[in-house]
């Protein structure tokens, strides 16, 4: 075992590569996954669900990115919340994100069995999973840059993909499938849609989004701090372009779910119905490239928070805080993730993404409330109206709207967020016997802490 501190994360990633990190970690692809199940709960507008969704995220990534500039740390939510209100506080809300970003490549192993079980309904699903773990987490803790490269190649080819499936569907349009025109408001608005289902709609696709605020993890192997807030603001624009688009495409194909055998990943029969068999498998194949890219992204994320937190003594730091002294990575993390991902191999893909939005709108609810933590109570920027709308009036929209998704939850998602929260208290507890003292070394190096106002 190495010193910590003579092995830090390598400064290897530019503007576009962080980006594509980002797409990568959205999985544009996911739209099609998640295609049946959001129909139901929306009643066919699975379009307007994701532009609500988009308007939530534009908020908080705002925040995000005023965050990123004044801590251009890793450790995202975590890092805000310790370092503008409260270290026990910011412990919890880091516990609470650490679900979504240790379950997101659980969902990547999910689907990976899933594409695998429909081609090749033969060979026992674990052998998909087992595989595709064990290649993910190899290639993160043998370096970032060969992670970057790799997921650039697969988002570009899965983009390419998604332009193929559009030009399908138009042909389709003009053989009378779906509304048999490109042109209709119907996936956006019909007589049945309900607002309380398009908010539960919005509240299952936000999960889609998980990807602009993981950027953040990369804050310390980005080439410029300075790029970062630009790269948040880029993902979240072109993920949610790409959602959209493909969304309506889809919503205006399939009104309604009675042409799908599986409503739970309904992308092979998108697939199939679009283009045949031939598509089908291709349709898979990029799916498959964006679900591996989303893997490797994801992975990398939470193996970076876990690295922070255990740098700051936070989990026991001998095993989070440690970095390979060859591959700069936190291998250890990196490891571990890999043997949680090993669960995919029983779950359903709806309950998974359920639990991670939990975690995932804790996250955002503190980001946006960290910025007026920092900027109006530290900084005392509420003397001009341009101030008090930039850092009051924003940020408490983003965590307002937040709050929507949060009354959305599905009971499920709530109660095992609730035990997992609960756990993560009861371990900061322990840890500082009961608040009287503090054992955890929560402030960040003075190197570290650059603002860059």
């Amino acid at each position: 075992m190495i010193k910590l501190e003579n092995a830090t994360l390598k400064r290897s990633l530019g503007l576009w590569a962080i980006v594509g990190l980002g797409l990568g970690y959205m999985t544009p692809t996911i739209v099609f996954d998640t295609f049946g199940i959001v129909s139901k709960e929306t009643n066919g507008v699975v379009p307007l669900a994701y532009i609500t969704a988009l308007i939530v995220m534009l908020f908080t990534a705002i925040s995000y990115g005023k965050m990123v500039k004044v801590f251009p740390n890793a450790g995202s939510a975590y890092t805000y919340t310790r370092e503008t209100m409260n270290p026990h506080l910011g412990f919890l809300v880091g516990w609470a994100a650490l679900l979504d970003y240790l379950l997101l490549p659980m969902v990547n192993a999910l689907i990976i069995r899933i594409y695998m079980v429909s081609v090749f309904p033969n060979v026992p699903a674990w052998i998909w999973v087992v595989t595709y773990v064990a290649a993910v987490t190899g290639i993160n803790v043998w370096s970032m840059g060969k992670t970057s490269n790799m997921n650039t190649i697969l988002v570009v080819f899965e983009l390419v993909l998604i332009g193929a499936f559009l030009v399908l569907a138009v042909v389709q349009f003009s053989h009378g499938m779906g509304k048999g025109t490109v042109f209709t408001f119907d996936p956006l608005y019909h007589s049945n849609v309900r607002l309380s289902a398009v908010l539960t709609g919005a509240t299952v696709v936000c999960f889609s989004f998980i990807g602009f605020d993981a950027v953040t993890m990369y804050a310390e192997e980005a080439k410029d701090p300075k790029i970062m807030p630009r790269a948040i603001m880029l993902t979240v624009f072109i993920g949610g372009a790409v959602f959209f688009i493909a969304s309506y495409f889809a919503q205006a194909l399939f009104p309604d779910v009675s042409h799908f055998k599986n409503t739970d990943d309904t992308l092979p029969e998108i697939g199939l119905y679009v283009g045949g068999t031939l598509f089908k498998l291709l349709f898979i194949s990029g799916a498959f490239a964006a679900t591996v890219a989303s893997g490797l992204a994801s992975h990398a994320s939470v193996s970076r928070l876990l690295y922070v937190m255990g740098r700051n003594g936070v989990l026991p730091k001998r095993w989070f805080g440690y970095v390979h002294p060859k591959f700069r990575t936190p291998a250890w993390n990196v490891i571990l993730v890999g043997l949680v991902s090993l669960l995919a191999i029983t779950p359903s893909l709806e309950l998974i993404s359920s639990f991670i939005n939990f975690g995932a709108l804790i996250a955002f609810t503190f980001v946006n409330l960290s910025v007026i933590a920092f900027f109006v109570f530290r900084k005392k920027r509420y003397k001009t109206a341009k101030d008090v709308f930039s850092y009051l009036v924003m940020p408490l929209a983003g965590a307002g709207l937040t709050g929507v998704l949060w009354s959305n939850l599905q009971k499920d998602a709530l109660i095992f967020g609730i035990i997992w929260s609960g756990i993560g208290f009861i371990y900061m507890a322990i840890q500082t016997k009961f608040f009287r003292k503090q054992v955890i070394d929560f402030q960040l190096d003075e190197a570290e802490k650059t603002s860059i106002l």
